[in-house]
């Protein structure tokens, strides 16, 4: 076993990796960026080396550096985490080639099984079904193939995962552009621009299985995980076993990725993903193989739940030349586990990261807390926005469900903005209460994203009382009429005032000349007609009925008259690249056209126009780093409109 290993990445699964090498013995070198001088992975680990600037292209990107901090530290083995290096083959050969050991597979297993195109032909030869595709192409003959194909298509990064590089495209119109776009996030990314062209699986469920293989040619897989509550492509929610998977179908899927596995000669912690569609049941003669990631994916605590295995420590042992414990008859299910991924991200804005400070954070009880974060730390716009992973463990689905509500209700923290309540609402919806969700739930079932007016005053109305309950204590005292505040909320790009009343423990909301009585149970709101539940999270007001929005109050000293926000400008929400400029001076413009593309936490962003208008002004020049709040593009009004004041 190896006395000292170095962890090349940050954060969370950083953290992780160090509690696991402690517990048996290892000591732990951690890199960091400067902007990551303090943070809780490097204050975890015996030693630490600075290896470059902020940007991950600076510092946990360059390989080279990573090598020569483990070779001057004294470090045996190379940990990758997720991301980052993790399926970078190159930088696996060069770990090799200096005499270090991998803690993953090998080079030439990587450099097949990590990219797409090459792995998809792998596991077709394997007898291992995948979805119609291209390899990796220009724009020009992606575009070809995806006439060929059949709109709607998915274009894809070839190297990496996690849901960057990757665009869906439903006709001609926006491929270009999508593919513009998957291209520069893949480079910012994983440094590679390569991308290839797949068939949409309608009514898609995404179930990964968990592989593992050692050096003496043993292979095994630790049954499956479902996936599909994703946003962005981006997963959120993650759970094992997955909801309506029959033992027949799992024998089948494991064998499938056992034989993946098999193909490449694969070492190590490894995934081998599948799309199923679930139209009709799940069914091995509609699932496909998609994707392998030669790595330990950011959901294992769910798989470790159910089975009761350290999959860490496994890689470590694997790593060392241990064969693997077990063997496949010896593993047994047990109970039920579901994951949920906090990140700094604003719901009410398109689910864009947030950048800022934590404070007052207290973490809930009885679940898994997998974190890279302490009180006081600032989430940097340069690396993820996830802050945490909250596992709830129970025998049975039913009650990981309930335990992972109570967990993030109890929850808190101060921070510029969570994605706790869209959590809380996919938790609580009644289809994923019946389990088996598709990848699509939360555009679909949620709106998430959509920005049209609420569907019904009666959010705005529950959202009122939500904000107006805790409000109304210490909020004075009047004679001979219910005590009542005015409001101003906004929901995306829309406004509604309201007058909020107390009437003994219900509330009275008056919006024009609709008013209503809402009523509580149990902290959560009920919305007019009983069809829906608001609760307030922080400056938050949360909703979930016929989809979910949040909604902000508007600071009163802004005024109840023109509008909550200046509307003249778009401006950057968090300091980042600017990437591209998608307009010029004199072009008229509608709200919600993309004005920029601005790239941070290794995403791009589209930053769009808030309402129609002329572009007066370009504040911005393509590749300038932007420091949040900096106005890109300014307007004036159109010709002959009237004015906002």
């Amino acid at each position: 076993m190896f006395d000292r290993i170095l962890i090349a990445n940050r954060g969370e699964i950083a953290c992780r990796i160090i509690g696991t090498a402690r517990r048996m013995g290892i000591e732990v070198v951690a890199v960091h960026s400067r902007a990551d001088a303090d943070a809780m992975h490097v204050a975890l680990a015996d030693q630490s080396v600075c290896i470059g600037e902020a940007s991950p292209a600076e510092s946990y990107l360059r390989g080279e550096r990573v090598i020569e901090a483990a070779l001057a530290s004294g470090a045996q083995a190379i940990h990758p985490g997720y991301g980052f290096l993790s399926e970078d083959w190159r930088f696996v050969a060069d770990v090799e080639k200096a005499g270090l050991a991998f803690i993953g597979p090998a080079a030439r297993t990587v450099a097949s099984a990590s990219r797409k195109d090459e792995a998809k032909r792998i596991m077709a030869e394997a007898g291992v079904p995948v979805v119609p595709g291209t390899e990796a192409v220009d724009a020009k003959a992606a575009a070809q193939a995806a006439q060929e194909i059949g709109f709607p298509v998915l274009i894809k990064a070839v190297a990496g995962g996690g849901g960057r590089g990757m665009r869906m495209v439903v006709g001609d119109a926006g491929f270009a552009s999508a593919f513009a776009s998957a291209a520069r996030e893949a480079l910012a990314a994983f440094g590679d621009d390569s991308l290839f062209v797949e068939k949409l699986i309608l009514s898609p469920r995404h179930i990964e299985v968990q592989i593992f293989g050692d050096q003496h040619g043993n292979h095994l897989h630790l049954f499956e995980r479902d996936c599909s509550l994703q946003r962005r492509h981006q997963k959120i929610i993650e759970e094992a076993p997955a909801p309506g998977m029959r033992a027949e179908l799992r024998a089948e899927l494991g064998a499938m990725a056992v034989r993946a596995a098999r193909a490449v000669s694969y070492v190590g912690a490894g995934t081998v993903e599948f799309i199923l569609d679930g139209s009709d049941g799940l069914r091995a003669d509609r699932s496909w193989f998609i994707e392998m990631n030669t790595r330990l994916q950011v959901e294992h605590p769910v798989t470790e739940a159910i089975t009761g295995l350290d999959l860490v420590e496994w890689q470590l042992r694997v790593a060392a030349g241990e064969p693997l414990p077990v063997s496949q008859d010896e593993l047994r299910l047990d109970g039920h586990a579901i994951e949920a991924r906090l990140c700094c991200e604003d719901a009410a804005d398109g689910g864009r990261p947030a950048v800022g400070r934590i404070r007052n954070l207290v973490w809930p009880p009885d679940v898994r807390i997998d974190s890279g974060v302490r009180d006081g730390d600032v989430v940097s716009p340069h690396y993820d926005s996830m802050i945490a992973k909250i596992i709830a463990a129970a025998p049975d689905r039913e009650a990981a469900r309930r335990l992972l509500l109570d967990a993030l209700a109890s929850l808190r923290l101060d921070a510029p903005a969570t994605n706790a309540g869209l959590l809380e609402a996919s938790l609580g919806h009644r289809q994923f209460i019946v389990g088996g969700v598709q990848t699509d739930f939360l555009e679909q079932e949620l709106k998430v994203g959509d920005d049209t007016p609420p569907p019904t005053a009666a959010w705005a109305l529950a959202a009122a009382a939500a904000h107006g309950a805790p409000a109304r204590q210490g909020a004075g005292f009047v004679l001979w009429h219910p005590l009542e505040r005015r409001l101003r909320l906004t929901s995306g790009t829309h406004v509604m005032d309201l007058v909020v009343r107390a009437i003994g423990d219900d509330m009275q909301v008056e919006m024009g000349e609709a008013h209503h009585l809402c009523s509580a149970s149990d902290g959560r709101w009920q919305l007019p007609g009983g069809d829906g539940i608001a609760w307030s999270r922080g400056p938050r007001i949360c909703v979930s009925c016929d989809g979910y929005r949040e909604f902000s109050v508007v600071d009163p000293l802004v005024g109840f008259s023109g509008h909550a926000l200046p509307l003249d400008h778009v401006e950057a929400p968090m300091p980042g690249l600017l990437r591209k400029v998608a307009v010029r001076v004199g072009n008229h413009v509608r709200a919600g056209d993309v004005v920029a593309i601005l790239e941070a936490m290794k995403m791009e962003h589209a930053l769009t126009a808030p309402r129609d208008g002329v572009v007066a002004r370009l504040c911005g020049t393509v590749g300038e780093a932007i420091e949040a709040g900096q106005p890109i593009v300014e307007f004036e009004a159109l010709p002959g409109a009237a004015s906002d004041s």
